[in-house]
């Protein structure tokens, strides 16, 4: 096995669709409907519980299924594997602002320059270009185009560091739609909706599964010699749009900016040579794995976009298991992980997770997934 060295990517940033990828030999007509189940609005998790650690975790295996809490991954690891953690940080990247007299609620989600931001406007039809959306006394933007959606695209008159301060006065958190709460949550979300390791800065949604991280829990990882890692993807907004195509062929994923560190990769790529296992926590950071690894599973420094689309039949690259929350029926999430542990394996999963209650979505319980490679 080779080892990740520093400079340029060695081939095209990933811009595919999973059934794409050369070594895709999967189902080639997918219907979103197959990824569908009933679920009840009492298993939506309003608030993480307390503490973080105590949330249930129901852990998949090829031919096993056990309930236990998140406070025991550890158990579930052997030593030499590698927990990889995304280190993204979410911003108050919702904003309510004034086109004239009429109000505007914006939600960025995906930084283009530093001054400039995509971003989904509500009510966005009368919107046009050149337009001005103005905030608060110090902070306004310009309309420079729209996009199918409600997606526009907005530059500010402030940039940078700058623009971050701003959006720390009049922004709130971008809490998902299925969370009830005020506009911006309230005070106890501040923290709920960051994780243990949120660093860099721009997110717009948290990766949910590292929200369940104590240091009691990292602690119970080192006594064990089990490595940890970090990876950043600036988790969008288009993580919670709803997928509205019968296909999934004809789904558009919204492009996130990540990267892979050449130190993260040249660990990565250790801990697989000395025999340990990858362990992605969240959804997120497998993406950008996947994103980021060659066909031989080798890991290499990463900078760029990534929207790449995984649905069952994709052969996985890199990533052994997988700590995720419970995601949505016919989301892109919920594909993704019946791509990774098999579409009937995770309906019988999240069947299993409905009937003995289990708490869903951002503040919800866990699963931890081992990887079933596709039929041949």
């Amino acid at each position: 096995m080779g080892f990740a060295k520093d400079g340029p990517f060695p081939y095209p940033p990933p811009r595919f669709n999973a059934k794409d990828h050369p070594k895709y030999k999967g189902i080639t007509d997918l219907k979103v409907d197959a990824f569908d189940f009933e679920l009840p609005q009492s298993c939506i998790a309003q608030h993480p519980v307390s503490p973080k650690d105590r949330a249930r975790m129901l852990v998949v295996e090829p031919d096993i299924m056990r309930d236990d809490t998140v406070l025991n991954l550890a158990d579930h690891l052997k030593p030499g594997d590698i927990v990889v953690f995304n280190d993204t940080r979410v911003i108050p990247a919702r904003m309510n602002g004034k086109r004239g007299e009429a109000g505007i609620e914006v939600t960025l989600h995906k930084r283009e320059r530093l001054d400039t931001w995509m971003a989904f406007a509500r009510p966005g039809k009368k919107l046009k270009p050149n337009d001005t959306i103005k905030f608060s006394d110090e902070l306004e933007c310009r309309v420079v185009q729209k996009k199918d959606g409600g997606e526009v695209e907005l530059t500010f008159n402030k940039s940078g560091d700058e623009l971050m301060a701003a959006l720390n006065t009049v922004g709130y958190m971008p809490l998902p739609p299925y969370i009830k709460r005020p506009k911006g949550g309230d005070e106890h979300d501040l923290d709920d909706y960051q994780t243990l390791f949120a660093r860099e800065p721009g997110a717009v949604a948290a990766p949910t599964a590292g929200l369940h991280f104590t240091e009691r829990m990292m602690d119970k990882l080192k006594e064990k010699d089990i490595l940890t890692a970090h990876v950043t993807l600036h988790v969008g907004a288009g993580t919670f749009l709803p997928v509205k195509v019968d296909d999934t062929d004809d789904h558009k994923m919204h492009s996130e900016w990540g990267e892979v560190s050449s130190a993260t990769a040249t660990a990565v790529n250790q801990a697989r040579a000395d025999g340990g296992h990858v362990v992605a926590i969240g959804t997120t950071s497998l993406r950008l794995l996947e994103s980021a690894a060659d066909d031989d599973g080798v890991l290499h420094p990463f900078s760029d976009e990534t929207d790449i689309f995984i649905t069952p039949g994709y052969r996985f690259k890199i990533v052994d298991k997988l700590m995720t929350n419970f995601h949505l029926p016919k989301s892109t999430l919920f594909m993704l992980i019946s791509a990774f542990a098999g579409l009937k394996r995770m309906k019988q999963a999240y069947k299993h997770a409905i009937m003995y209650t289990y708490r869903f979505y951002s503040y919800g319980d866990a699963c931890l997934l081992t990887r079933q490679e596709p039929d041949q």
